[in-house]
């Protein structure tokens, strides 16, 4: 057999692993946003955005609300105007038919 080639046995294999582990850890370190300098700045940005999003869709819903009341008394008021156009047709065919009595 040569020499330096050996099965690697359990306490090897573990320390691969750990050093692998300390790789990875020290790569997701390194790309942590914690390092980036103009992080704070993005970060601001977006929540920036956020409430700019957020304002936006609130006024579309004071405005759409708005519309559909004005909707709705636009609705009430044509139901009113019929209601009182009714009243005044059988008012009309009261007096019409108290007419045609009188005459008689």
């Amino acid at each position: 057999m040569q020499k330096g080639l050996r099965e690697k046995g359990f306490g090897d294999r573990l320390g691969d692993a750990a050093r692998a582990r300390q790789v990875q850890l020290e790569r997701a370190r390194a790309k942590s946003p914690a390092n980036d300098p103009e992080f704070p700045a993005r970060q601001e940005a977006r929540r920036q955005a956020k409430l700019a999003a957020l304002e936006r869709e609130a006024e579309d819903k004071k405005a759409a609300e708005a519309a559909r009341l004005v909707e709705l008394m636009a609705e009430a008021a044509a139901r009113e105007a019929e209601k009182v156009e009714q009243a005044r047709r059988a008012a009309e065919r009261e007096a019409e038919q108290k007419a045609a009595r009188d005459a008689r």
